[in-house]
């Protein structure tokens, strides 16, 4: 169980911030039917989640080698 919270520590203001990011960029530019991410709030949320947990994973700090 710890082993699951420590990797969420990292993933999870990624994935928040991303799905937030979604929503605003939907409710601001969105476009209606037409496009497949940005014509639903859940699509492009999702999509933020995504990409916010890929972006965010890159900041995690490499393990250190057995000596």
């Amino acid at each position: 169980m710890k082993k699951i919270t420590k990797e969420l520590k990292w993933y999870l203001p990624g994935i928040l911030l991303g799905a937030v990011a979604g929503y605003v960029y939907y409710h601001f530019w969105g476009c209606n039917g037409s496009c497949l991410i940005t014509s639903s709030p859940l699509n492009s949320m999702l999509y933020g989640a995504t990409m916010g947990g890929l972006l965010n994973s890159l900041f995690k700090p490499a393990k250190k080698a057995a000596e």
